[in-house]
C-alpha cells in the first residue's frame, strides 16, 4: 500500500477566522500610528517649521492675502530670489512680520529704473517673472539709487511693486539678517494652491 500524503487545496483549507481581539489589535495599531504621526508633526512645527499667514497684497500675484505658508530658519542663509518672512520691530508702522522677496544680499549693489522697472544687481539686469504692477501709481523709493547692501543685511521687495512697503522705504530700509524669521518653503493652504516654492534666480 502506497503511503500518500494528501495536501489540501486552497479551497479545502479552513478559512482563518478573525476574532474581536484581532480587530481590536488592528485598531490599536492604527491609533498608535496616527499618534506617532501627530506627535511628529507637532514637534516639526514646534522646532523646525512655523506657520505664517500672508497679510496684505504686497506679494500679489505670487501669494494671496490669507494664505498659509510653512516657514523655517533652520540652517538658513538668505539668498537672492527667496521668499522670506521678516520682522523688524523698530520699523513703525511696519513693525509686524511681513513677507517679501530677497533682492540682494550683503555687499551687492541694487539699481532700479522706475520708468521701465528694470532691476539691476551688481550691474546685471535681473529677470523677474514674478513681478506684478497693479493699477495704482508707481511706487518709487525714499532712497537714491544705486544702493549697496550693508554687512549682514539684505534688500527685500514685494512682488507687487506698486503696493509694497519694503526696502525702498526709509521706515523699513535694509533688513538685518537677524530680523529674518525664516524662508517660506511651502504654501500649504488653501490646499488647491499647495506649492513648494522654487527660487527663480537659480533656474
Amino acid at each position: 500500500m502506497d503511503n500518500e500524503i494528501k495536501v489540501p487545496s486552497p479551497e479545502e483549507s479552513p478559512k482563518e477566522k478573525r476574532t474581536l481581539r484581532d480587530w481590536l489589535g488592528d485598531i490599536y495599531e492604527l491609533v498608535e500610528m496616527l499618534g506617532i504621526v501627530s506627535v511628529t508633526i507637532m514637534l516639526m512645527f514646534a522646532f523646525v517649521l512655523r506657520l505664517n499667514i500672508v497679510d496684505g497684497h504686497s506679494m500679489d500675484m505670487t501669494l494671496a492675502h490669507g494664505e498659509y505658508l510653512a516657514v523655517s530658519d533652520l540652517l538658513y542663509e538668505p539668498e537672492a530670489g527667496d521668499i522670506v518672512i521678516v520682522h523688524k520691530i523698530n520699523a513703525d508702522p511696519y513693525d509686524a512680520p511681513i513677507v517679501k522677496r530677497v533682492i540682494a544680499t550683503e555687499g551687492q549693489t541694487v539699481d532700479i529704473d522706475f520708468a521701465t522697472w528694470t532691476l539691476k544687481v551688481d550691474g546685471e539686469v535681473i529677470d523677474e517673472p514674478y513681478r506684478y504692477l497693479d493699477d495704482g501709481p508707481t511706487l518709487t523709493s525714499d532712497w537714491t539709487f544705486p544702493v549697496t547692501v550693508g554687512e549682514n543685511e539684505i534688500f527685500v521687495m514685494g512682488d507687487n511693486r506698486n503696493n509694497s512697503a519694503d526696502s525702498r522705504t526709509s521706515e523699513i530700509g535694509m533688513i538685518d539678517k537677524r530680523c529674518v524669521v525664516g524662508k517660506a518653503y511651502v504654501r500649504i493652504f488653501p490646499m488647491q494652491n499647495f506649492e513648494v516654492f522654487k527660487n527663480p534666480r537659480k533656474n
